[in-house]
């Protein structure tokens, strides 16, 4: 286990520091690590606890025990309590930070908006390259994949993040859904293809993909 600890996290509710850590249970390289970088960019305390393919978790426990839906990311809070699914995870860090979500009401919600359409229009079309389907429903994911990927750089255009001008959630799950791109055979637009190089070279990145034992 990787305990990473920020003395200077402050406690939301009484302003206080706190010694508060949470556990992230993930796998190296899989879309936990958009949970890891937004912990890392968010400046909160957090303990890495990875499972192996037989869903035993690296300080013994049994992950169906923790989170009987059986796939990573769990986030385990200070008091026992779990939570599932990237999008509620990320916007967990970012409330529990005051990071990562923009000011403007709308562009809060445009990130939330993006997260879901990540979540719905490419990584799931990502399984059949996971799990070797046959080849048309390769090519029919492709074609889906593409026409995602096209909505998002028309949305990404020539800013930095993909919602604002500051990095939020939504950039540290659309790090990962680029990352997994080239599994697919889809050829990234530009503007997506700048998104990836620009976040791969952040230090919250960079210390994720050492953390986790990336190349």
């Amino acid at each position: 286990m990787a305990v990473v600890n920020n003395p200077d996290l402050v406690s939301i509710e009484t302003g206080h520091h706190a010694e508060t850590t949470m556990n992230l249970i993930y796998y190296p390289g899989a879309c936990s690590l958009a949970d890891h970088i937004a912990l890392i960019e968010a400046g909160l305390s957090y303990r890495l606890i990875s499972i192996n393919h037989d869903r035993k978790m690296q300080d013994g426990r049994d992950f169906l025990s923790i989170n009987p839906k059986g796939y990573i990311p769990t986030l385990e809070l200070e008091d026992g309590a779990i939570l599932t699914e990237n999008q509620v995870i990320l916007n967990y860090i970012a409330e529990a930070s005051g990071k990562l979500l923009p000011g403007d009401r709308l562009l809060r919600w445009r990130v939330l908006e993006a997260l879901a359409f990540m979540s719905s229009e490419i990584h799931s079309r990502y399984q059949p390259f996971f799990k070797d389907f046959p080849e048309p429903e390769k090519e029919r994911a492709r074609e889906k994949l593409a026409q995602a990927f096209a909505i998002l750089a028309e949305q990404m255009g020539d800013k930095t993040f993909l919602v604002s001008d500051e990095m939020t959630i939504a950039d540290c799950y659309l790090f990962w859904v680029l990352m997994v791109a080239p599994r697919s055979g889809v050829e990234l637009p530009e503007a997506l293809g700048r998104s990836f190089e620009h976040m791969r070279a952040r230090p919250s990145v960079i210390r994720a993909f050492a953390e986790e034992g990336l190349g």
